[in-house]
């Protein structure tokens, strides 16, 4: 999926301007699968510190040599339909961006009451009508809220794609996160010498572990809805987050990818069905049998297995941090 993203966004941005922030484990299959992208341009976060310092490092390393330049965020579980329009949307978010301390997310209109997404509030039309401006950001609600939001109209789901100029991404981390900022700053400016792996491993897992989303878009919100500069720009095209295992039930479902006539999606070594339906099972070494049992994923792998509702798909960060409280970090 990472090359499908690439790939994508080709047309918009060469691969000598492609930047991969990843882990140490997945680095060296990064570079495997995308040999034409400098491997300096592939960073390997030594700690997993959520994505305000990963963005905010982005940011720093092209404020060097480019202020100006638009950097733009794109997750690479995401499916995108339609990448005409997609491309098209771009090109709007990057002159909406780049002209003024502005920062752009794509948002997509909701399909459903989901409550493994954040939510974006929007509010007027801007006078150019090129995007809406932004009232507030909220967190993954719960299912009340979220079917307030959809049916009010107003509310888009955050993509978590995002748009925005290096510099102005750079001085809102120096603003709301004056701690971690020069952090960043002194990585990025080791970056391209002998010392950037020790100064990267020293500094960076003194960042604080804060998404994006909680460290700078909502209190940027907070300034009011016509002086926080942000903007929202609706989708026009399809979308699919797969970042849960209940997100890849429903694309490969929609897809028709696979499928049985009761809603089962398996990938393992065959599957049998008793009054059972809409689960999904992924044990690629095992022949799995299901009976009176319905919107489940399972997964089985080689030294763990998970069962989970689909509606509670999403919490598997939880086990995730509890494993990794608990010291059992071999399975995660």
């Amino acid at each position: 999926m990472i090359q499908q993203t690439v790939e994508r966004l080709k047309p918009l941005a060469g691969l000598d301007k492609t930047w991969v922030i990843t882990n140490e484990f997945l680095a060296h299959e990064i570079g495997e699968q995308l040999k034409s992208v400098p491997r300096a341009q592939i960073v390997q976060e030594p700690v997993a510190r959520n994505t305000a310092p990963a963005c905010g490092l982005a940011a720093f390393l092209i404020e060097k040599d480019n202020p100006d330049a638009v950097l733009g965020v794109f997750p690479s579980d995401h499916v995108i339909g339609d990448e005409p329009r997609f491309l098209k949307a771009l090109q709007k978010g990057i002159q909406v961006a780049a002209a003024g301390e502005n920062m752009v997310v794509l948002g997509i209109e909701p399909t459903r009451a989901e409550t493994g997404y954040g939510y974006i509030e929007t509010g007027e039309l801007t006078r150019d009508d090129a995007a809406l401006h932004v009232r507030r950001f909220i967190e993954k609600p719960n299912q009340n809220r979220a079917e307030d939001f959809v049916a009010a109209g107003n509310y888009y789901w955050n993509s978590g794609m995002f748009l925005w100029s290096a510099q102005t991404l750079a001085n809102a981390v120096r603003e709301h996160l004056p701690e971690t900022a020069p952090l960043l700053e002194s990585i990025a400016s080791a970056h391209g010498t002998p010392r950037f792996e020790e100064v990267f491993h020293s500094l960076y897992p003194k960042c604080e572990n804060i998404s994006v989303d909680y460290a700078v878009l909502e209190p940027r919100s907070a300034k009011g809805e016509h002086h926080s500069h942000l903007y929202c720009l609706p989708a026009e095209f399809t979308w699919n987050d797969l970042g849960s295992w209940a997100s890849l039930y429903e694309y490969q479902v929609d897809t028709r990818l696979r499928g049985d006539s009761e809603g089962n999606v398996a990938e393992s070594e065959g599957h049998m069905t008793i009054e059972a339906g809409n689960n999904y099972i992924y044990s690629p070494r095992k022949f799995v049998a299901l009976v009176g049992v319905e919107n489940l994923v399972i997964v089985d792998t080689e030294d763990a297995l998970l069962i989970a509702h689909r509606e509670h798909s999403q919490d598997v960060g939880k086990i995730v941090k509890e494993l990794s409280v608990t010291g059992r970090t071999e399975l995660i």
